[in-house]
């Protein structure tokens, strides 16, 4: 099944296929499996070094130089005005050609939409050149220990003094802090009024600012999250986000950014992941056992359908709707999938999957990664519990879930 979004579209697809062949370093698709997400300490070592490449350096300059960095942000503030269609076909593009979506991560995809939301002409005219051009690089500083979901309780303080406010607490599951120049706080600058009117959105610089990062490795060996620690770190008032108590405003737009931003392209890396368990099955003799061909079937039928849901989001998006609450059941949806694929992968692999060659501390292999770091995939970025309310209360009209106030 193919999406037809009308001529226009198809030309776009044509003008960005034919850029990146005539402008994509080369040997750069080499370089490392772009878009394999790193799942193991050794994974993670090689994208960082990857992401030093030289070849990766040459393509973020031939990007930024072309405004493909940020490019839907407004062409008034540096990007191209590109919807999400546009956005939808580039990222299909990059996938095709096996090279990278540069993207400024956090600072692109949460930031910058807040601070062009919410944030003042001089806001606007000093983050946003700084994200594009990759000189701040952010992370985020929203869940704290012992708060679970419920974001409206952070404990994290902030205090003005003269013209800075001083931020002092503990954030938590905070991913790439150890690359990050800024991170971006949800703090309580007034303690005295209901919790969500009593938040700051504030934007505070990293380094040299008594704030300490710790790892926090996870079953897979991987220490894809840390720990901060603000013990009085500074930053302007200037770098307050809509404003002193205008907090959860800014915290909303950002969140809604991160769980509908990838609606449509979600299913990329999953076809990708696929194929290569597919050879796994191959290479294990395992391509012929009637169980196993049955399993891999099943996960072959939900990409497909991980697909059309995106081509259904992508023509909502088309047609000048957003995805509204429906976005819920793709990140709903994958991180169910995931979790099953880990499963599926440890039967193929069989006595392999159990055996620890060296003891503890040993290197996982991918396929044991992808088992260890798939169960965390349906608690990050809103809960498969979350996921499930925003449904039924948005989508399906049934009743809220009862509250109780501690």
């Amino acid at each position: 099944m193919q999406l037809d979004l009308g001529p226009e579209v198809a030309a776009f697809r044509i003008e960005m296929r034919s850029w990146i062949r005539d402008n994509v370093p080369e040997g750069l698709a080499d370089v490392v499996n772009w878009h394999a997400p790193p799942v193991t300490g050794a994974d993670r070592e090689e994208w960082d070094r990857a992401l030093d490449h030289p070849l990766y350096r040459e393509w973020d300059r031939r990007l930024t130089r072309a405004r493909l960095i940020c490019p839907r942000w407004p062409e008034s503030v540096g990007g191209r005005g590109w919807d999400a269609v546009q956005m939808s076909v580039w990222a299909e593009e990059c996938h095709r050609a096996g090279v990278p979506v540069v993207t400024r991560g956090m600072g692109e995809a949460f930031v910058g939409p807040s601070i062009i939301v919410h944030g003042t002409e001089e806001q606007k005219a000093y983050f946003l050149p700084r994200i594009i051009s990759g000189e701040d690089v952010y992370c985020q500083g929203f869940s704290e220990p012992n708060q679970g979901s419920d974001l409206a309780g952070v404990r994290t303080r902030g205090v003005v003094e003269g013209e800075e406010i001083v931020v002092t607490g503990q954030k938590v599951w905070t991913s790439g802090a150890h690359r990050a120049s800024m991170i971006f706080v949800l703090c309580r600058t007034d303690p005295n009024v209901p919790k969500h009117r009593g938040l700051s959105y504030v934007l505070v610089p990293m380094r040299d600012n008594n704030i300490e990062i710790r790892p926090l490795p996870q079953m897979s060996g991987a220490a894809e999250f840390y720990e901060d620690f603000l013990d009085g770190a500074r930053a302007p008032l200037f770098n307050v986000i809509g404003g002193l108590g205008g907090g959860w405003r800014v915290a909303m737009t950002t969140l809604g950014h991160e769980r509908g931003g990838r609606a449509s392209t979600a299913h990329l890396a999953h076809e990708r992941e696929f194929w290569e368990l597919v050879d796994t099955a191959r290479k294990y003799g395992r391509d012929t056992d009637p169980l196993i061909r049955q399993q891999l079937a099943w996960a072959y039928t939900q990409v497909q359908l991980m697909r059309f849901a995106g081509l259904r989001t992508l023509a909502r998006l088309a047609g000048g709707r957003e995805p509204g609450p429906e976005a819920s059941i793709t990140k709903l949806f994958w991180s169910e999938y995931h979790r099953r694929l880990g499963e599926i992968a440890m039967d193929i692999v069989g006595s392999d999957a159990m055996v620890r060659p060296d003891g503890p501390g040993y290197p996982t292999d991918g396929w044991q990664s992808v088992f260890l770091a798939s169960r965390a995939g349906t608690i990050y970025s809103g809960t498969s519990e979350i996921q499930r309310n925003i449904l039924g209360e948005r989508a399906l009209g049934l009743a809220k879930e009862p509250r109780v106030e501690g």
